[in-house]
């Protein structure tokens, strides 16, 4: 839901003609060892006509460009899933109204009627533009309660907790969690979900572990991972360096191979410095190296 309060028009800046209807709620290193939401069936506050100043109403959907649709208001919430209590991936119209337009694949209506002011709806859309994740529909500037043309589906095509794909959504979240930047890595500081700003408190935050999360050495325990090669690392297996001290253990997070021949991989990552990382390693890769690969018992594979 809109975060923030919208801002007064400019002078001369047009006004619609026609107020919104029917629309859904939500405005919406280591080196060691949060999003708005309205509740389901909640009210928020009823958003001023001047939200609308410089958007214009879109056209009927025949007329549109297929799955793309303009916005309005400000700073709304992009999701990691549909529970609207999930963490934010990043923020639609973070500075003026209309600032975005998005593009979306489906939608899927959530059974959970949420509303601001008189508009009211249950759907959320999943969106590939500009961000990728969930919104709710009462962003898009349109009459409808749901996005016209686009695919509802009867649910998401998500993960069960525990699985690959949800360790990655996870940790994704972290780039963005910040006011749209990363996490800062702190080993001593605990972000906002509650999980230390480090590495192991990452790692363990995107396998779902109970927070503040475990330590480096703790990832390596025989109840929570087990070793594998390197060369069988799947999307959300850790790469782990346990030995030494403080200053020397850490964990990455493998998302997947850059080439066929396993030179290099794409990893997320809370290192000192820029925080949150997702980018290009190349760890556990040569000879001798202290970093081993672990494979989280909870894929049950």
């Amino acid at each position: 839901m809109s975060t923030r309060p919208h801002p007064t028009p400019l002078p001369g800046a047009p006004r619609p003609t026609v107020l919104r209807r029917f629309l859904p709620a939500l405005a919406l290193t280591c080196l060691a060892a949060g999003s708005l939401a309205a509740p389901a069936g909640a009210t928020t506050t009823a958003v001023p006509a001047s939200a609308h100043a410089g958007t214009t109403k879109v056209q009927p959907a025949a007329a549109q460009a297929a799955a793309s649709f303009p916005t309005w208001g400000t700073r709304w919430v992009v999701h990691a899933t549909l529970d609207i209590n999930s963490p934010s991936v990043g923020m639609i119209n973070r500075t003026s109204a209309g600032q975005d337009r998005i593009t979306a694949d489906y939608q899927v209506d959530t059974g959970r009627r949420v509303c601001e002011g008189s508009a009211c709806s249950t759907f959320m859309a999943h969106i590939t533009q500009p961000v990728t994740g969930f919104l709710t529909v009462v962003a898009v500037d349109i009459p409808e309660d749901r996005l016209p043309g686009v695919p509802v589906q009867t649910g998401p095509p998500a993960p069960q907790p525990g699985s690959r794909q949800q360790t990655l959504q996870r940790a994704a979240t972290w780039l963005t969690a910040n006011n749209g930047r990363p996490v800062p890595y702190h080993q001593g500081s605990h972000w906002r979900d509650g999980y230390r700003q480090d590495c192991s408190g990452y790692a363990s935050m995107a396998l779902g572990l109970p927070a503040p999360g475990t330590n480096t050495v703790g990832l390596t325990n025989r109840r929570l991972t087990r070793p594998i090669a390197m060369s069988e690392l799947q999307p959300g297996d850790l790469v782990i360096d346990a030995t030494g001290n403080n200053n020397t253990r850490h964990v990455v997070i493998f998302e997947k191979w850059n080439d066929a021949a396993h030179r290099s991989y794409t990893a997320y990552e809370q290192r000192s410095g820029p925080g949150t990382s997702h980018r290009t390693l190349t760890y556990g890769l040569a000879a001798g190296s202290e970093y081993k690969a672990y494979r989280p018992l909870q894929y049950g594979n």
